[in-house]
């Protein structure tokens, strides 16, 4: 008889802004867009398999923004899940346009936010987003009148909490000096901890980290490495032992691993049930 599979609530659970709770292992949907994150899926009816699938292994945050696509992976979310269970918290990304594969430019100007949260209402299927993200800041636009724009959604409805992506410590601290911030998206992972200062100043806030790249492993999953060994130990892959030091290391992580495979989304989400030991984790930690 075989055992009942690990589901994303073992990786414990975080409140977003205080008030939308969220098991600590989400899903990422950048990947369900073409090459370049650009243009439909390969395989459009196993993306739709993959978002399902990831609701029925217990994952209640999807992440996804309006520039993959653009609005390729938002109109997915729709077609697999709508009208959506109860529980499950969708959040979305504007102020990057696309002009083509793998182009990625900021664009932060107010009617350009409120166009494109009023195109992610409407391609998603939602009347509020739970989380919406400024993807980047834009150096050409005061930050105050991007986030004010955001702020006004708020106030309307449109928008319940407001994110960061891709923020210094000092971006972090101006942002919430103009609108509560409740949660910060930045690249960050076992083997690329550029962003620990900022990682630490959101565990000081109480405010999630959510780290894109989450499984990237470097030179620590080579033959023999670190992660190799440990993960054979474990007899669990580098990518899953990736994926638990990232929920050990803070209890405001919030790691949104992506795929377009429902068999490598399932062993993304067994990661969540992995726990290693002190010695392990800083084995690990120590090893970069």
């Amino acid at each position: 008889m075989s055992s009942a599979p690990i589901t994303a609530a073992a990786s414990g659970n975080l409140a977003l802004g205080g008030d939308l709770p969220v098991h600590r292992l989400g899903y990422g949907a950048m990947q369900l867009a073409g090459p370049g994150v650009w243009g439909a899926p390969k395989d459009e009816a196993e993306a739709v398999r993959v978002l399902r699938r990831a609701v029925d292994l217990g994952v209640n945050f999807i992440d996804t923004a309006d520039s993959y696509g653009p609005f390729v992976s938002e109109n997915l979310i729709r077609q697999a899940l709508h009208p959506y269970p109860d529980g499950l918290v969708i959040a979305t990304k504007g102020g990057l346009t696309r002009p083509a594969p793998d182009d990625w430019r900021p664009l932060g100007r107010p009617d350009y936010l409120r166009q494109q949260a009023e195109l992610s209402l409407r391609h998603l299927g939602v009347e509020r987003i739970d989380l919406y993200q400024l993807h980047r800041i834009d150096p050409q636009v005061p930050l105050a009148e991007s986030l004010g724009e955001l702020s006004l959604l708020q106030q309307e409805g449109k928008i319940r909490h407001i994110g960061l992506s891709e923020v210094s410590v000092e971006e972090l601290e101006q942002a919430r000096e103009i609108v509560p911030i409740v949660s910060v998206q930045n690249r960050y992972n076992v083997a690329d901890r550029q962003s620990e200062a900022v990682l630490d100043r959101a565990e000081q806030l109480g405010i999630a980290f959510i780290p894109w790249f989450p499984m990237a492993t470097g030179e620590l999953a080579r033959p023999g490495g670190p992660l190799d060994k440990l993960a054979e130990t474990h007899g669990a892959t580098p990518a899953q032992l990736a994926l638990a030091w990232l929920l050990r290391r803070s209890p405001v992580m919030l790691p949104i691993p992506g795929t377009s495979s429902v068999a490598h989304l399932e062993e993304n989400v067994g990661a969540a049930g992995l726990k290693i030991s002190d010695a392990e984790f800083s084995a690990l930690t120590e090893a970069v």
